[in-house]
């Protein structure tokens, strides 16, 4: 893993996705990331069975975990010790629970003035929808992410969960925000994010739409405008084409089709005229792509400058020629799990992370944090 944050200490009380993902993410960078888990774990290891789901896994990297009972004086005095020598503290749990296991901002930051305390929640600390449960689905709807992604002739949910994923993301850079700012002012910060916020924001080109032309965007808007294509080939693989507003793409793609009829047609002879009649072009492009199987028009696509990719799988993906490159796929140190991982995609100086480090079994690392703070009180470092 790469080193900018190394001697930063993090202590994570995440579960599932959103609280994990921003405890990785610190990690990724180098920051000392002690995972405390209840002694069931978090919930997140038997998504699938077990206590290591591949779930658990791909957000847990580079972390190191302890059990904790918080109900328990001894487990209270460890944790404690943590916050005290800690600079980061995250956690996702629903408003108020933090409080009820001693965990909250206020008396965390007694502990240790120049904390980062973070949470993450799914509607924010406050308002009419304060008490409800949130996931990643229910952020997608309630943020407007959805109306602008999904076909509402046949509405279906996005693989990945996205609103998991992005806020912890968000959460992460909020965080070094305030680390930046500490190291002026030596003081810490409440960090919060929610879920409907993140996902509102990470949709902010609709809504910035919808404030200068008062029109509702709608999921078909963005493809349209992009001039963005899913065709499948004779061999019934699919290519995505993203055209844009440049129009030597348009060109390139024409000569890559080599169909005299197309270039003639007077409806797409300008980027408005192709907008106008973006399902009309659509049924073209499909009929002429048919016609071929995937490498003949990844060979013509590519000679003629188009910007285009093949829709591979996630297999297709590890094998892919820029992906092996570019080094995206990294073994695992000490894994227990998979072992191989997508590696994190920030270089620094041309340097990039080789490998990775496994996501702790449950209390991994119980035992040897234990011993380190009855030794000294401290920070217990890594052997």
């Amino acid at each position: 893993m790469q080193s900018v944050l190394s001697g930063i200490r993090v202590v994570e009380q995440g579960t599932f996705i959103t609280g994990s993902c921003a405890g990785m993410m610190l990690a990724d960078l180098g920051a000392d990331v002690i995972k405390v888990e209840s002694p069931a774990g978090d919930p997140y290891r038997s998504y699938q069975g077990g206590q290591f789901s591949p779930h658990f896994q791909a957000y847990n990297r580079n972390k190191r975990s302890i059990a904790l009972d918080l109900h328990q004086p001894a487990d209270r005095g460890a944790f404690d010790c943590l916050v005290r020598n800690a600079d980061v503290y995250i956690q996702n749990f629903r408003p108020g629970t933090a409080e009820r296991l001693g965990a909250g901002v206020g008396r965390l930051r007694e502990l240790n003035w120049r904390l980062i305390y973070c949470s993450i929640s799914g509607f924010g600390s406050s308002g009419p929808y304060v008490d409800r449960p949130s996931y990643d689905s229910v952020a997608q709807a309630l943020s407007g992410f959805l109306s602008v992604v999904v076909d509402e002739e046949r509405p279906r949910f996005l693989g990945p969960a996205l609103a998991d994923a992005i806020t912890g993301i968000y959460a992460a850079f909020g965080v070094l925000g305030a680390l930046f700012e500490r190291s002026r002012t030596a003081r810490g910060r409440h960090v919060e994010v929610s879920m409907l916020e993140a996902m509102a924001h990470f949709a902010v080109e609709p809504f910035a739409a919808f404030f200068a032309l008062n029109q509702v965007p709608t999921s078909s808007d963005r493809p349209r405008l992009a001039q963005a294509y899913i065709v499948r080939t004779a061999d019934g693989e699919l290519i995505a084409i993203h055209l844009s507003s440049i129009e030597k793409f348009w060109q390139g793609l024409t000569s890559a089709l080599d169909s005299e009829p197309l270039s003639a047609d007077p409806r797409f002879r300008t980027r408005q005229g192709r907008i106008e009649h973006y399902e009309a072009l659509g049924g073209e492009l499909a009929a002429l792509f048919a016609r071929h199987p995937l490498r003949h028009w990844t060979e013509q696509l590519e000679r003629n400058d188009v910007p285009f990719a093949p829709i591979n799988r996630i297999d297709q993906v590890v094998e892919d020629p820029q992906v092996r490159h570019l080094g995206l796929i990294v073994p695992v140190d000490a894994a227990s799990g998979g072992k191989r991982a997508v590696r994190p995609p920030v270089q620094f100086d041309g340097v990039r992370s080789e490998r990775v480090t496994s996501a702790p079994q449950l209390n991994e690392h119980g035992a040897a944090i234990r011993d380190a703070l009855a030794a000294g009180g401290g920070w217990p470092e890594k052997s």
